[in-house]
């Protein structure tokens, strides 16, 4: 779709527009049929998932806290506060957090979190916590010494000796760097700097390539969503066959896969619950590109009669039909960290079973939208048009 513009945590902190646009290159994907030597596996158990790609493991909590909210847009966060709320999520169970050396104060965040929890909660507390940034590069040469510098940069932000997991982003792939980037991150994994090594919106071909050229990928975080089931098309296949698991983000749209925007209508000023945040922006640039506000009323009414039926919210569901579907080994919900929270929601998706009759209404409302691969491409391809 001509002129399509959908913003991200990483596209809202573009370090210029050449930079978050860069080269789209379109080509034929590979077969997927090649399969590495080591493969990585997925143990699903109360709530956790263990992502593995040889000797690199890491278990995390099926339900993610994302953190994009602390960069700004979405109200102010008091510093104590947030991390009142970040203790809270982890009291619950709620105990994975993402991040991002551009989301604002985020790696900070979660090094005064980190540091409270050894200060007032017990050892094996501690060791279920984990913490997944992501580093976003402007594409310049990707030296040793240059990677380096950015991680442990992030290592004392967070206060880590070792980062659970590095989820690495690149803007252009005509700009080849990106291999050598991944393989000083896998050097510095080595050292025991990185636990595990990880991608954040790449597409099918290049996570093709880079496995292919031996870096140990545990995961790929990508936008995916009853609306947005690109993933589950090439990116699924090659994942089911070598892996390499997804982290899914976008997965109730910001807010609007909720009953706050059921029976509104946006075409009216200000009829409807006001569009205030970036991520709210975002992803109803995404329902008009899968449908429109009317085919989307038409889904939330399908959620909340499954909601209904099992006693839970609409949010509870949507997050619940993407973390049984292929490869998903985590989806993130956002946290407003001391301005707002969904613990009570998120922990329900845990408990929720979607039956056949359920699976299959979302099902039919879902097709009935646009096929998104062909108006916006492969995941990760709406930051690189």
């Amino acid at each position: 779709m001509a002129g399509l513009l959908l913003q991200h945590p990483l596209a809202h902190f573009a370090l210029s527009p050449t930079q978050a646009v860069g080269n789209r290159v379109v080509a034929k994907t590979r077969s997927c049929s090649w399969r590495p030597m080591i493969q990585c596996v997925s143990s699903k158990q109360e709530g956790r998932t263990v992502v593995k790609n040889g000797k690199d493991s890491l278990d995390i909590c099926r339900i993610v806290n994302g953190m994009w909210q602390t960069s700004g847009g979405w109200g102010k966060i008091e510093r104590d506060n947030a991390v009142d709320a970040m203790i809270k999520h982890v009291d619950s169970g709620l105990n994975t957090f993402d991040m991002a050396d551009i989301y604002g104060p985020a790696e900070d965040l979660y090094g005064m979190f980190i540091n409270r929890v050894r200060r007032e909660r017990p050892p094996e507390l501690l060791e279920q916590i984990r913490g997944l940034t992501k580093w976003v590069p402007p594409p310049v040469k990707m030296t040793s010494n240059y990677v380096r510098e950015n991680i442990n940069l992030s290592r004392k932000r967070m206060d880590v000796s070792s980062l659970d997991m590095l989820q690495f982003h690149w803007w252009d792939y005509s700009n080849s760097g990106y291999l050598d980037a991944l393989k000083h991150l896998t050097d510095l994994k080595e050292e025991g700097k990185i636990k595990t090594v990880a991608l954040t919106n790449f597409d099918t071909e290049r996570l093709q390539i880079i496995l292919e050229n031996g870096i140990p990928i545990v995961s790929n975080q990508v936008q995916h969503s009853i609306v947005d089931m690109r993933p589950q098309q090439k990116m699924a296949e090659l994942c089911e066959a070598t892996g390499v698991k997804l982290i899914t983000y976008g997965t109730v749209m910001g807010g609007l896969l909720s009953e706050k925007f059921l029976d509104t209508n946006l075409s009216i000023p200000f009829a409807g619950p006001p569009l205030n945040t970036p991520s709210l922006q975002k992803y109803k640039r995404m329902v008009d590109a899968w449908g429109g506000w009317g085919q989307f009323q038409v889904l939330l009414k399908t959620l909340k009669k499954v909601a209904s039926k099992h006693g839970v919210s609409i949010p509870t569901v949507a997050v619940k039909y993407i973390l049984d579907q292929p490869a998903v080994a985590g989806s993130m919900v956002g946290v407003r960290l001391g301005l707002s929270e969904h613990v009570k929601d998120s922990n329900a998706v845990f408990a929720l079973e979607l039956d056949e009759e359920d699976v299959n209404s979302i099902l039919e409302v879902s097709k009935k939208g646009r096929d998104l691969m062909e108006v916006i491409g492969d995941c990760g391809d709406e930051y690189r048009r």
